[in-house]
């Protein structure tokens, strides 16, 4: 009997245990709420982010996304509606652009500012705008340009892309286009008359 009960003591003190490790890994887990780009293309890509921070108009790069991997390109709660990206695929060429014009450079960088890019040694890029529809986490889809039109789809990260209402954008920004209908909590970083035709100057 004595080792029946000895059992039954370690079978008790390991599901304790069980239990215990369960509610800490529960507290402990911080729920993901990050700005993803996935690369389905066959080549590496690199990647470019823009956005509204607290001091101004911000863009960083490099993050590098592998093929069929991800790059987490902005890290907690998404602060705003509108990010901007930039992508390009720097082995069999291609870019994903827009007209958002804002500051990059070959290294890896963060700069403040998207005026005077060139006058302050800093490239002039065009970003496309990622609508994330107000949510806290979305992950962008950039599939080979020459593939089809719409190669960069974004959703959020609990579904499927939210179905467009009627007259609405899609929510999926292909490379070179803007919704000039698409309201902008933080507006165009380069609202001047001289933009592009088709540009979101809001």
């Amino acid at each position: 009997m004595a080792s029946g009960t000895a059992l039954a003591k370690i079978r008790l003190g390991l599901a304790l245990l069980v239990m215990l490790a369960g509610s800490l890994l529960a507290f402990t887990s911080p729920a993901l709420a990050d700005l993803r780009v996935c690369n389905q293309t066959p080549d590496p890509i690199s990647v470019a982010l823009g956005y509204r921070a607290e001091k101004g108009w911000q863009s960083e790069g490099w993050w590098v996304a592998a093929p069929s991997q991800c790059a987490t390109v902005y890290q907690g709660n998404l602060h705003s509606r509108f990010f901007y990206l930039f992508a390009a695929d720097d082995i069999g060429g291609g870019a994903w652009d827009g007209s958002v014009y804002m500051c990059t450079r070959d290294d890896s960088f963060t700069i403040f500012g998207v005026e005077d890019c060139l006058a302050r040694g800093y490239e002039r890029t065009g970003f496309f705008e990622v609508d994330t529809q107000n949510k806290t986490d979305w992950t962008m889809q950039l599939t080979d340009p020459a593939a089809n039109a719409n190669n960069a789809t974004g959703t959020d990260a609990d579904g499927p892309p939210d179905q467009p209402q009627p007259g609405a954008g899609s929510g999926a920004a292909a490379p070179g286009s803007s919704d000039a209908n698409a309201p902008d909590d933080g507006g165009n970083p380069n609202p001047d008359a001289t933009a592009p035709p088709g540009a979101d100057t809001d």
